[in-house]
Parts: structure tokens; sequence; C-alpha cells
């Protein structure tokens, strides 16, 4: 075998593992290095006394994504990962104890629009037709297709300007709402791919079309159920999956990725290299020993990054009955919204008041946790480690958690007494467990400027061979995200120059598959 059938991706996320199967069905054996011990990335789960928590992503939505995904492998998606749809897909809740239900019926949405406020209604027409048109030409238009030259997006500048995408997303929600409630609850949606509403492009009202056409899905077994049936098909096609294995630097020589070294001094040589690690981690690190002629470590440092994550995991004892009107997905908002984004993502601070993502999928998925009990995921968005006065969590975790339990008391009353287990994670964790600059969650924050031809390209322009795939290049991130960035990978890389019938061997880089 010689190397240009070789192939090696950095990390195992979802956007790894999807690179490795696109790689795997354009002839090449693929080796997929991760340090993790499972694979799924930010995807992946910690299972603890029973209860198995979904460390990242909760939610599928535009599952065609997957579909196309396993197509292009010669597989069926959902004969391989049982997907459950979601009705309400969310409920979104005040101090007040005004609620709002999300789901995919035009009717139902327009009963809870008029419940918050019957003035909202036409807006909500407008918004809808706002959405569609932004879904055609920002997701249809852009997300599967390379975007590293510049004229691919100097083209839909006089697009994007018809469409105000200037504007921001909650700016477009306050030209079509008057309820400010209403205004949060059709913009805060870019929060789950680590933007700022009040910055982030109107682009993104692309998402209540994406919600009201295909739906928002749960995966029976969590996220780590798809990561682990991708990792399937990846050693199918005679790829390698290798948890346990960190890579410390990338090769290049005369301009040319040459392979990888591993933290443990180990070798691998291979002409693709795909890097499924942080854009930034990618260019500051692994390729620290190679001069760089755009992503720069003084470039990547004035990026503006994501917020970073507090995540509470837990599991209660004998609470299945309890709280019936606490679902799936629950958003609990704060007594304030613009002022906490300002506090997140411009001021750095770490507010007392908060908004909570609450998961509790073993509503839907008794696997989950033991019979009977519940597990729990409760997620606050708080400043990443960047600025220069940064949290402090190793002093403030147990105040944070006190302030975060203090609001679920109110939702759920007594959860306290009933913790069996705890888990948590700080954007500390985040920096360490995943290697993401200043602990950030999404990588680099996706505003204007930061997307398309601005954001870390698909191909990289600092060795040839050398691709990207995940949150930090583009589209961004987020599960359809990650996954577009490997179907737009698959249209850069050649196929393999190897005959479709010539067989290859498994375990390219004679390592054993864990």
């Amino acid at each position: 075998m010689t190397d240009d059938v070789r192939a090696i991706v950095i990390g195992a996320g979802l956007g790894g593992l999807a690179a490795a199967m696109r790689l795997g069905a354009k002839g090449y054996t693929v080796t997929v290095l991760d340090r993790l011990d499972k694979a799924g990335g930010r995807g992946s789960s910690i299972t603890q006394d029973g209860h198995r928590f979904d460390l990242g992503p909760t939610i599928v939505t535009v599952p065609q994504v997957f579909e196309k995904l396993w197509e292009a492998c010669g597989r069926n998606f959902h004969t391989d990962v049982d997907l459950r749809a979601l009705d309400p897909f969310y409920e979104v809740r005040w101090p007040d104890g005004t609620t709002f239900s999300a789901c995919g019926d035009e009717v139902r949405m327009e009963s809870e629009v008029a419940k918050i406020n019957a003035g909202d209604v036409k807006g909500y027409r407008k918004f809808l037709r706002d959405s569609k048109a932004r879904y055609v030409v920002g997701f249809e238009g852009m997300v599967a297709k390379p975007m590293h030259r510049l004229w691919e997006t100097i083209k839909v500048l006089p697009t994007f300007a018809w469409l105000r995408a200037d504007r921001s997303i909650y700016g477009l929600a306050a030209a079509r709402f008057r309820d400010e409630k209403l205004r949060m609850a059709f913009s805060f949606h870019p929060l789950f791919i680590g933007g700022d509403p009040a910055h982030v492009t109107s682009m993104y009202a692309l998402v209540a079309h994406l919600e009201k056409e295909f739906g928002v899905h749960y995966a029976m077994g969590g996220v780590q159920r798809i990561a682990d049936a991708m990792a399937a098909v990846v050693r199918a096609q005679g790829g390698v999956v290798r948890q346990g294995a960190e890579v410390d630097e990338i090769h290049v020589e005369n301009g040319a990725a040459t392979g990888v070294t591993l933290t443990d001094g180990t070798r691998l040589d291979a002409t693709t290299v795909v890097s499924n690690a942080d854009a930034g981690h990618t260019y500051d690190h692994l390729l620290r020993n190679h001069r760089k002629r755009r992503w720069t470590a003084a470039k990547l440092r004035r990026r503006r990054w994501s917020m970073g994550l507090y995540v509470w995991y837990f599991g209660t004892k004998g609470t299945a009955d309890m709280w019936p009107e606490l679902g799936h997905h629950t958003i609990q908002n704060g007594p304030r919204f613009k002022g906490l984004l300002r506090d997140i993502f411009m001021r750095g601070k770490l507010a007392n008041d908060m908004s909570l993502y609450v998961h509790r999928p073993s509503v839907t998925d008794p696997s989950v946790a033991p019979k009977g009990d519940d597990t729990f995921y409760v997620l606050s968005p708080v400043p990443h480690l960047g600025w220069k006065d940064a949290v402090d969590w190793e002093r403030e975790e147990p105040i944070y958690r006190e302030k975060v339990a203090q609001v679920l008391e109110g939702m759920m009353p007594g959860f306290r007494d009933r913790i069996s287990t705890e888990l948590v994670f700080t954007p500390e964790t985040f920096r360490d467990r995943y290697l993401s600059p200043h602990g950030a969650g999404f990588s680099l924050e996706p505003r204007i400027l930061q997307s398309a031809w601005f954001r870390p390209h698909n191909v990289s322009e600092e060795a040839k061979g050398l691709y990207l795939v995940g949150a930090g290049t583009h589209p961004g991130a987020g599960l359809p995200g990650v996954v577009s960035s490997a179907e737009v990978l698959g249209k850069l890389v050649p196929d393999a120059p190897v005959a479709a019938d010539t067989p290859v061997r498994e375990d390219p880089h004679g390592m054993a598959a864990e």
C-alpha cells in the first residue's frame, strides 16, 4: 500500500467520523486518532452509577445530513440509528410563569404566539417568510459548499444585503415581534452554536424554517449512539478508530502534509491529513513548528470565540413520576436576555442571574437511567476563559452551582434531596478535555466576518493535503454544521488512486483498533 491511499483523521468527533466515512467511501484507508476513551468528541458520553450523560449535543435537526452521509457509504442511516421526533420540540419559560411550546405545526405555533401577544401573530408569519428566504440562501446555497475561494463569498453579498444579513438575529426578531419574550423565543437559537444573538447575523433565522420543515429529533441511545454507528461504518470500510491516541504534531515537508506524531512519539505517515481538532488548536499547536501564512497565533488571538459552558450533569433517585410538566427540553430564562448576553459575550462577566437549558432525556429514552430514576443535563452559557479577568472556576464553581440549584428548585422542587450522582463541566473542562482554545464551547463565534471565507477553510492554505472539519471551520458548529463540513471535504479531496476492487489491508498504520 502506498502513502497516497492512506489518510489520517485527527479527532473522532462527529465531524472527524463523518470525514473518515467520506474518505472511506472514496477509497482511502483511514486511521482515526482520538485522545478520549470513546468516539464522539463533544458528542460522547460518560456512564456513572447507572446514568448515561450525553456530554454535548442532545438533539438532531436536519436528519437528512446524516442520511446523505450514510447513502454515500452505501448504507441506510435509519437501519443503524433510531431517531424519535419530539413534540413539542422544547418549552421556553420565563420567571413570571409565561411559557412557549415550540413545535412544527404552524397553527399551534400561532396559538402559542397569540397566547403571549395576539398582536404578534402577523409578525410571526413574516418571520417565517424571512426564515425560509434565509434557509434557501444560507443553508441550501452555502452550508455544504466549499467556501475557501473569496469569490464564493463575494457573489452572495448582494443577496445578503437584500436579506439584511448585517442585522442581527435579535434585530430581525425585534422588527417582527413587539413582545420582548417572543423576540427572545425566535432569536436565541445561535446560542446552540456559540453565537451572541445580539451580534450574529440574521441569516440564523433560517433555524425556524429548519425546525418547522424537518423537526427536532432525539437519537435513542443519545448522540453517543450516532458516534458509535459512525465508527462502526469506518471499521467496516477497513479503517481504524483508535481511542487514547493523542496527536501532538502535524508534519509538513516541502509545503505538504506528510503525517503526524503522537504524544507517545509514534510517527504515522500519510499524504492526506484531516484535522477535526479545534481550528485554533490545529494552527496554534499541531502546526507550531511550521510557519503559518494566514492563521498565525496573533491572528487567532484577535478572533472572537464562542462563549463557555457550565454544565451540571446529575441523576435523581425515584423521580420518574415527579415534575410531570418538565419535558425532554426546557429553556428557563432569567430576568434578563440582552443584558445577560452582554455580560457573557461583551464583558466577560459571570453574572448572578442566568438562563438554563434543562435536558431530561429519561422521559424519552429509559436507557439513560436506572428504572424509576432520571438523568439530567443542565447547561448555563458563561464567559470563556480568554478574558483578562477570567473566571477562576475552582473557586467559583460551588458558588455558581448553588445559584443554578436555586433556579432549578423553582422547576423541580426537592430535586437536591434526590441527587444520586453528579458531574460538572466548566470552561476549564472544555479546555483540558477537548483542547478548546479559551475553553470555548463551540470554537470561533459565528459572526458574519468569521463565517464562510472568513472562517478557517476546509482545505488548509498552510499545507497541501491538510484539511479541516468540525466546528471551527466552514460551515460551523452544531450537528448539521460539523457533518456538512465533511460533505464539503468530500468535494475537495480527490478519489484515492486505487482501483475500486483493489483490496486494502485493515489497520493501515499497524495499530490495533480500540
